[in-house]
């Protein structure tokens, strides 16, 4: 087992590193909500940081169909937050053939061209308005599509979607390497913050020696912003819950 691995199943949720991928289709749930003038993507950061993931799916033997939204379109097909702009800046950050499947029907019937190409990308899941009522038949046929479920989608992952909620119980679910990273981030934060000294002290003392910074519960000026402060973490740690699909 990878160290990569036996982080995250201490942590109690699965990354890539856990599912067997070779010879599946991983559904990818991915954020490439990205801007575009004139039919050309402006800024390409969101579809970059989706790569270290299509890469880890493709090296384990697996062939990526992502999943993906684009502006608001509420159910209906707007030709201008079509998913097909963003593919020559998909194919030039990837460095491979991507596939672009118009349809739901073309996805579940894959012509010999998408079939040979390595990696998929589904129109603009938005269009079907099965996906923002989190509609079970809807992402039933989603999960027709595929083997394995891999949510990258961090930006979108408290939204109860078909994509992103009712798709992740039906398939073997783990978190993609933006998701990864982001979660092990939020759970040092809030499960284990490191604790720097915020207190200064004396020339020629070491870090152990030096004041310790007063605590939210003390006294003086400032003392009831800190207490607040801290309530307004707690409760906001509190209310954070883990995406469904990598739930223990």
């Amino acid at each position: 087992m990878t160290e990569a691995a036996t982080e995250t199943r201490t942590a109690g949720w699965k990354t890539l590193d856990d599912l067997d991928l070779g010879g599946r289709t991983v559904l990818t749930r991915v954020d490439i909500n990205v801007p575009v003038e004139g039919g050309r993507v402006t800024d390409t950061t969101r579809i970059e940081r989706i790569v270290p993931t299509v890469e880890a799916i493709l090296a384990s033997g697996g062939k990526p169909m992502l999943i993906a939204h684009f502006g608001r379109p509420r159910g209906k097909v707007v030709a201008e937050m079509s998913l097909r702009q963003v593919v020559p800046a998909l194919t030039q950050a990837l460095g491979r053939k991507v596939q672009f499947i118009e349809t739901l029907e073309g996805a579940e019937e894959l012509t010999e061209e998408a079939r040979a190409a390595e990696v998929l990308l589904l129109e603009n899941i938005r269009f079907h308005p099965g996906e923002e009522a989190n509609d079970p038949d809807f992402a039933a046929r989603l999960a027709g599509l595929g083997d394995v479920y891999c949510n990258d989608a961090f930006s979108a992952a408290h939204r109860a979607h078909a994509s992103t909620e009712a798709l992740a119980r039906l398939l073997p679910a783990c978190a993609g390497r933006l998701m990864q990273a982001e979660l092990r981030a939020l759970e040092q934060a809030l499960g284990n913050p490191r604790r720097p000294v915020l207190g200064a002290g004396r020339r020629g003392q070491g870090l152990d020696q030096a004041r310790p910074a007063r605590q939210p519960g003390g006294t003086g000026r400032h003392a009831g912003d800190r207490r607040r402060h801290g309530q307004h973490l707690s409760r906001r740690a509190g209310a954070w819950r883990r995406p469904v699909a990598l739930r223990a």
